[in-house]
């Protein structure tokens, strides 16, 4: 069961925006919900939560079922292609590209909530190799995404993160405090890159890059694979790659973006 945490949505923008998002979100990780279950994950009263989520299902982007529980609507289903489009075929390319130059699996993320969700990738061909499912979702502080992403975030954006989501310990790798994880993500932003030292998985190493898309919209690109060989010499030539990977990437997806 996912544990009930408070939402994380920006408190800088319209309240009932994020109150809106938070439910969908909380909606899309389960089949259904009940009401209850909804307002308790996101931290709302129920009479909100109700409002909030009538509204949702007058627009087609919650349904309910003959239970009364609630799950996605099928208005959905068209916004999902559409930035299926913008993003995963756009990326594909890319990261091929990533691949055929490092050998090993490329991955796209986005900052989703206060989590790093995967919404592309290509595998390598070995048979050993690094896999994970499109539309997962990690935790920043022990992955090369999310750590990519939590770099771009200010110091307020971060402790809402840290008091929203904690800071698990996955591997006898991962950073577990504040003072560690602040250390870490400063050298980040002086190196212009991440890495994944076994901090979620033991045997696996990734390094990543953030993708400069604007304030509010992050997004990271990362190659993972064995320790073994995921050298040090093979991470000092993912860097450069990543990097250029991560503006060819935005300039697709600006050039996608419709005018205004």
């Amino acid at each position: 069961m996912m544990s009930k945490k408070p939402a994380t949505s920006n408190p800088g923008g319209v309240q009932s925006v994020n109150r809106a998002l938070d439910l969908l979100e909380c909606v899309a990780h389960r089949q259904a919900m009940t009401l209850a279950e909804m307002a308790a994950e996101v931290a709302l009263p129920a009479p909100t939560a109700y409002r909030l989520a009538r509204t949702l299902v007058d627009r087609g982007y919650l349904r309910q079922l003959p239970d009364r529980s609630y799950s996605l609507g099928f208005r959905l289903v068209p916004l999902g292609s559409a930035a299926h489009r913008l993003v995963g075929i756009d990326a594909q390319q890319v990261l091929t590209d990533l691949v055929e130059d490092l050998g090993e699996t490329a991955n796209l993320a986005l900052l989703v909530g206060a989590q790093a969700e995967y919404v592309a990738q290509v595998p390598a061909n070995f048979s050993m190799r690094m896999f994970t499912e499109v539309g997962r979702r990690v935790e920043l502080h022990a992955t090369g995404v999310g750590k990519a992403l939590m770099a771009q975030m200010d110091d307020a954006a971060i402790s809402r993160v840290v008091r929203a989501r904690g800071l698990s310990r996955y591997t006898p790798h991962t950073i577990v405090t504040e003072t560690a994880l602040a250390a870490e993500l400063g050298r980040i932003r002086e190196q212009g890159f991440a890495l994944d030292e076994q901090e979620q998985e033991v045997g696996v190493r990734c390094v990543a890059v953030p993708l400069a898309v604007g304030a509010g919209s992050w997004m990271a690109v990362s190659v993972s694979g064995p320790v073994t060989r995921m050298t040090n010499d093979v991470v000092e030539r993912a860097v450069p790659l990543l990097q250029t990977a991560a503006s060819r990437l935005v300039d697709r997806m600006s050039e996608s973006e419709p005018s205004a």
